[in-house]
């Protein structure tokens, strides 16, 4: 199983928001955002700081998915 931020993405394209913007306004570093957009394991603390920033659940920022190695 894996994280995808793609809810996290879609959701700053919709408030019209750069990851830039997200970083400032979160206080989470250029590493976490770059674990990020290559959906790698984050800490919880910057999620919900994300979450938080965001007004809105973990739900909307991230889902699980399986991962295929058969693929």
């Amino acid at each position: 199983m894996a994280a995808s931020y793609k809810k996290l993405w879609k959701l700053l394209i919709d408030r019209d928001m750069r990851k830039e913007d997200l970083r400032l306004k979160a206080g989470i570093t250029t590493t976490a955002m770059a674990k990020l957009g290559r959906n790698e394991t984050v800490h919880m603390d910057i999620l919900l700081k994300i979450c938080n920033a965001l007004n809105c659940g973990l739900d909307d920022i991230l889902e699980i998915v399986n991962e295929d190695k058969n693929d």
